[in-house]
């Protein structure tokens, strides 16, 4: 019998992901592996480890803590905390030795006071990339001049602050190509700008569509998140752009029962038998990443066949209308995103369900869900 839960990941599939990825970059542009979120779900460390092995340069992660957590990892390869860090969470960085993202005076100023207070127990300087906001409107200075400041006095902080790159965000690499253009186009001056000052930064403006629809956006490092794991960035098929999806959600029949016709399965009433059928109860649940709005609106697979999800997704249990009493049987493998036999549900296909995209989707497996590791099927 399965676990109740499990998720399964291909460290192997991860590996060649990043391998097929750095086959589209020019201009000798490296590759660096995006592993906030836990991943994206996969589990950070693991993934990091994989992505490393296929070739990234360098990882990147959103917060602190999560640097930190990489460290603790035994992961030594460069970290860029892409998010914004607190005056509180500056320790935590220059702890872990990770690059820091700065568009602002004041941040560079609380850097600096934090980098004197480590003082030589910090033997590296501390690189930081100066954001321009070109269009995405979150992190980052919109103002050309101001950034421009702001890597100056990066520049001018002395020998424990080094500058080390520049770079933006695009919003809509995978379904604007005009405006990911104009976003471009707003960057080159800005990383002509900051060569003057120091030839040696790196620029870097691509995500994982952008890494595979504009490679004239490639410049010296592209930073892949979603694509690594094996999912479309713009949420359609892996398969189409040679991406093999890494993550496997799979659990098990814990029991059968017949319903008859008005009879119904789960919360709300919401789905009632209009004829003699069959249930399965499979017990996983929204607590486990299972998305409620796929109530009456996803399929899983058991025995190589689809079987669509009946009634309301409760926090641990899920029904299944598989027909006839003989169609399964209790401990059979139920696979919620995954393949079997020739069938195969993709994140992409839940998401597009429910409105969202497979980001959500896998970071949405829940930390109650145990991972496994594997490399195409042996253990890691």
């Amino acid at each position: 019998m399965a676990l109740r839960a499990l998720a399964r990941v291909n460290l192997a599939a991860i590996e060649r992901n990043v391998s097929r990825l750095r086959a589209e970059l020019v201009g000798g542009a490296g590759l660096c592996a995006v592993v906030k979120a836990d991943g994206y779900g996969h589990g950070a460390a693991p993934a990091a480890r994989a992505a490393l092995a296929g070739g990234a340069r360098s990882l990147a992660v959103a917060t602190a803590e999560e640097a930190a957590s990489l460290r603790g990892a035994r992961i030594e390869a460069p970290v860029l905390v892409m998010g914004a860090v607190s005056d509180e969470e500056l320790p935590v960085v220059l702890g872990a030795g990770a690059e820091v993202v700065a568009w602002s005076d004041r941040f560079v100023g609380a850097l600096m006071s934090a980098r004197e207070r480590v003082g030589p127990a910090a033997a590296e300087p501390v690189r930081v990339h100066v954001k321009l906001d070109t269009g995405m409107g979150r992190l980052g200075t919109r103002v050309f001049d101001e950034a421009i400041r702001v890597a100056e006095r990066v520049t001018d902080a002395g020998p424990g602050i080094e500058l080390a790159g520049a770079m933006t965000h695009f919003a809509s690499a995978d379904e604007d190509p005009e405006f990911t253009a104009l976003q471009l186009s707003r960057f080159e001056p800005f990383v002509a700008a900051l060569r003057e000052r120091r030839p040696g930064i790196v620029a870097h403006a691509a995500n994982s569509a952008a890494t595979l629809r504009l490679s004239a956006s490639h410049l010296d490092l592209v930073r892949c998140g979603i694509a690594v794991y094996g999912c479309d960035p713009m949420n359609d098929d892996p398969s189409l752009h040679g991406l093999e999806p890494a993550l496997e959600l799979t659990s098990y029949v814990a029991a059968l029962k017949a319903a008859a016709p008005g009879e119904s399965a789960g919360y709300g009433r919401r789905w009632v038998a209009h004829t003699e059928t069959w249930l399965a109860t499979v017990p996983v649940g929204y607590a486990d990443g299972i998305r409620r709005a796929l109530t009456n609106n996803c399929e899983v697979l058991i025995s190589g066949r689809r079987y669509p999800l009946v009634g309301t997704v409760s926090m641990d249990n899920i029904t299944v209308d598989v027909g006839a009493p003989d169609a399964v049987r209790c401990g059979d493998l139920v696979t919620i995103i995954g393949s079997d036999g020739s069938e195969h549900v993709t994140a992409e296909e839940l998401a597009r369900r429910i409105g969202t995209i497979s980001y959500e989707i896998t970071c949405g497996v829940s930390s109650r869900v145990p991972r496994t590791y594997h490399r195409d099927g042996e253990p890691a």
